[in-house]
């Protein structure tokens, strides 16, 4: 990843700081349900706001589709901002323009402003050029701290930094830092699991990774292809038969990369998909024709966690079972605990990742104790794909 300048780079007091950041948080009936997303810009707009920056914050919500949309206003977002924020915010009821302007021009040093849905204007998803302008017409320096909208080539996720001087934010450079740790400068040996319910979703990040890790961890549904792959029957669980093809080709690409990938020895059947259906352990070649494979064993549980306990760094994204319906959670919650202490012990890296995975963490109380856990969904997944981010490139190709 290459280099990218920080907050400790920039001189902000008294200049006008244009800050995208992601507030595209759950709603209902006009109230933030999770403020998870506003707690982790935090740092940034604090930082600045106590170094005397003029900050306007551009974010989006929802997919307004270039229009305005009341129900898709970042108004509500204010009131749940500014409390945790400890300072007041105004808002403006537009993110280009003369309102937009004379908010901008009204804020005094350590002010804030929360600027309107940008999503409101076609241009912003077109990434136009005049767009771009009207935006870069309202600050002087720019800061870019929505890792989770890096991998959109958007107005202010990415035209922004080639009009104005372009930073990372605290939250940018934290993520960017992570990553980089667990991926691309990792102590070995280097595993990660990926799990969910398909193959055909994750080609590019399985293929990614057998070339880059020393261990892959294959669980949920997408397991079972696999296990099919190599002739071992799944009876009636999920699985993909049309992309067994594919599946020996990534087992005999990690064969040639040095990689070991490791698939449930053991699982967890039932012959319904309920909460609390009747359910039992067997070997994985003893599944019957009418089980349905749930979850991992406690077997291949033990196997990934002796694992982990060698492993130096961790990347994880997607879970190991169908983690939201009980009892077929308690695989996926068993090694997010292990790897958890594990990082509290200070002998593992770990670095999660995408709606799933954070969700399945949080259920297992090991987010906090992980290293680090990406909220950035997309972003994070093309990410470990290897694919470029736009939003990333450009803070470290900007020229002013």
């Amino acid at each position: 990843m290459a280099d990218f300048r920080t907050l400790d780079d920039a001189a902000v007091k008294g200049r006008r700081v244009l800050v995208r950041v992601d507030l595209n948080v759950p709603m209902k009936d006009g109230r933030v349900t999770d403020a998870t997303r506003i707690d982790r810009i935090l740092p940034t707009l604090r930082e600045l706001a106590a170094s005397g920056a003029r900050i306007g914050i551009l974010a989006h919500f929802g997919r307004p589709k270039g229009e305005p949309v009341p129900e898709m206003s970042l108004r509500p977002v204010v009131g749940p901002l500014a409390e945790r924020l400890g300072v007041p915010v105004a808002f403006a009821d537009d993110c280009i323009g003369d309102e937009a302007e004379a908010a901008m021009a009204a804020l005094g040093d350590g002010q804030a402003v929360l600027l309107e849905n940008t999503r409101f204007h076609k241009g912003e998803e077109r990434n136009d050029p005049d767009f771009v302008a009207r935006l870069a017409k309202l600050g002087e320096i720019y800061v870019n701290d929505a890792f989770s909208c890096a991998h959109r080539a958007h107005a202010s996720s990415e035209g922004l930094a080639h009009r104005l001087p372009a930073y990372a934010g605290r939250n940018m450079e934290a993520e960017l830092k992570a990553l980089g740790n667990a991926l691309e400068r990792p102590e070995r040996p280097l595993t990660a699991i990926v799990g969910g319910a398909k193959v055909s979703t994750k080609l590019a990040l399985l293929g990614n990774l057998v070339t880059r890790v020393d261990n892959l961890i294959i669980g949920g549904g997408m397991a079972n292809t696999f296990l099919h792959a190599q002739g071992i029957k799944v009876g009636a669980s999920l699985c993909e038969p049309d992309l067994a093809d594919t599946a020996r080709e990534i087992l005999a690409k990690a064969d040639k990369a040095g990689c070991r990938i490791v698939l449930p020895t053991d699982a967890i059947v039932a012959r319904e998909f309920a909460a609390n259906a009747a359910h039992r352990a067997v070997s994985i070649d003893a599944v019957a024709d009418d089980d349905m494979i749930l979850d991992v064993g406690p077997e291949s549980v033990m196997a990934v966690n002796t694992l982990l306990e060698v492993s130096k760094t961790l990347v994880w994204n997607g879970p190991l079972g169908a983690f939201e319906t009980p009892p077929f959670e308690a695989g996926t919650v068993a090694v997010a605990d292990h790897a958890a202490n594990l990082c509290a012990d200070g002998r593992l890296l770990a670095v999660g990742g995408g709606g799933d995975t954070v969700a399945a963490l949080a259920m297992a109380n090991a987010a906090d104790r992980f290293t680090y856990v990406s909220t950035a969904g997309g972003a994070f997944l093309e990410w470990i794909e290897g694919r470029e981010l736009p939003g990333v490139k450009a803070l470290s190709t900007t020229v002013c």
